[in-house]
């Protein structure tokens, strides 16, 4: 019965991962437009390894960033009674750092920490979908090390490796069926490492214009934990009898999608320079993780969540106001995993999105750079038309607000 309840409930749970391309560097500026040919800084050691011999020295970037989700569910129809449950997201912070040491004119060495993929969501207890999902977030943590050798005037390549902390927690409501009954709740929680490597190559056409592919692996994660169960009714212990059930390993194989990105970047004018993204994200494979559960026996089984591959575009410039300030803008589009409400899940409350990035720096010195950046992430109305049966029940809605403000404080050092 307990593979039962997770199907219902927290199974849907890992479906919660966002991937950001967003980090506390210049970039974010653009809404990352031109990420794996622009080559401005440290940073492109994580967006393209082989960008790293563009630069003239060694650098450091590194810098705070903040994640605030405004997501509010309003509901058209649900079986039972609690609203939409108020705002849903939170406030995340979240730290970049990004080192490139010049080893001599061709090899350069690089690393990158931070995180680019999570999600947390706090709808509370008394909701109208919390048979869906109460709480629930998916975070991650990277290291990622590269290396990058220019080849000629026109071509670099360059890789990495990286080792990836992943962490799941998920809450769900369980229905005890009587109004004199109070639900119960089911809650699951574990850390995974993971590991992936990333792939770029860099085409220096002039020094005006350079074009850039990268690729990132699939990092798969494993999560394992007992789910802990509490305030069961008489229904629920002694008809379903959860209690031995409880006693069971819930396992849940998922990971973050592979990915691919081309990037191009021109110096139109002294003052002006464009660039531009094409991508493509792996999210069909996502949405078909592998649930196992274990005790006397083994039942296991690959869910599918009906997710789509997505794809991503973007469009952005840099203009030098004055010798020593340089302003940034632009916009991105990514297309949404899923296709119909009635596979999307509150778990995952995205739909397509779009990005307006605008950021600003400063020299302070030939060596040092001082900046900031903002984008607002618009992640549509993401329409919600579940079929729940008796127990989770119907829900109908979509999120009349659903916005992520992001914001960063960054500082480049060269030396």
């Amino acid at each position: 019965m307990l593979l039962g309840l997770i199907g219902l409930g927290s199974g849907q749970a890992y479906a919660g991962g966002l991937g950001l391309y967003e980090g506390s560097i210049p970039d974010m500026g653009m809404a990352n437009a031109g990420r794996a040919a622009s080559a401005l800084d440290a940073s492109t050691a994580g967006g393209n390894p082989a960008g790293m011999t563009v630069l003239d020295r060694s650098q450091l970037v590194t810098g705070f960033m903040g994640i605030q989700l405004n997501s509010r569910f309003h509901v058209d129809h649900s079986t039972y009674e609690g609203g939409g449950g108020g705002n849903v997201g939170y406030f995340t912070p979240n730290g970049t750092f990004a080192y490139v040491y010049r080893l001599n004119d061709r090899l350069r060495l690089g690393i990158v920490v931070g995180s680019n993929f999570g999600l947390g969501l706090k709808y509370g207890d008394h909701w109208s979908g919390r048979y869906y999902v109460q709480d629930g977030n998916v975070m991650t943590a990277t290291i990622n090390p590269s290396i990058a050798y220019k080849i000629n005037d026109y071509l670099s390549i360059g890789g990495g490796a990286s080792a990836v902390g992943g962490k799941m927690y998920t809450k769900v409501g369980v229905n005890a069926l009587l109004p004199r009954r109070g639900d119960g709740s089911l809650k699951f929680e574990d850390t995974d490492l993971g590991y992936n490597y990333n792939l770029g190559i860099l085409f220096e056409l002039s020094k005006q214009t350079r074009f850039g592919l990268t690729y990132r692996s699939q990092v798969d994660f494993t999560y394992k934990d007992k789910p802990e169960l509490k305030r069961e009714g008489w229904l629920l212990d002694s008809i379903l009898n959860l209690k031995n059930q409880s006693k069971r390993t819930l396992s849940i194989s998922t990971n973050i999608p592979q990915a691919i990105m081309f990037s191009g970047w021109h110096q139109l004018t002294q003052k002006l320079a464009i660039c531009g993204n094409l991508g493509w994200q792996d999210w069909s494979k996502f949405g078909t993780p592998e649930i196992s559960v274990s005790g006397n026996k083994t039942h296991a089984f690959t869910a599918d969540l009906h997710y789509y591959d997505t794809y991503h575009f973007a469009l952005g410039g840099q203009y030098r106001l004055a010798p020593k300030w340089l302003a940034s803008a632009g916009v991105a589009y990514d297309t949404s995993p899923l296709k119909h409400s009635s596979d999307r899940s509150p778990t995952l409350p995205l739909d397509r999105a779009i990005r307006y990035g605008v950021g600003l720096q400063y020299d302070l010195s030939d060596d040092i750079t001082l900046g900031c950046a903002y984008e607002f992430l618009d992640a549509g109305k993401a329409q919600v038309n579940k079929k729940g049966g008796l127990l989770k029940g119907d829900l109908k809605g979509e999120y009349d607000t659903n916005f992520i403000n992001l914001f960063n404080m960054n500082i480049v050092w060269k030396f």
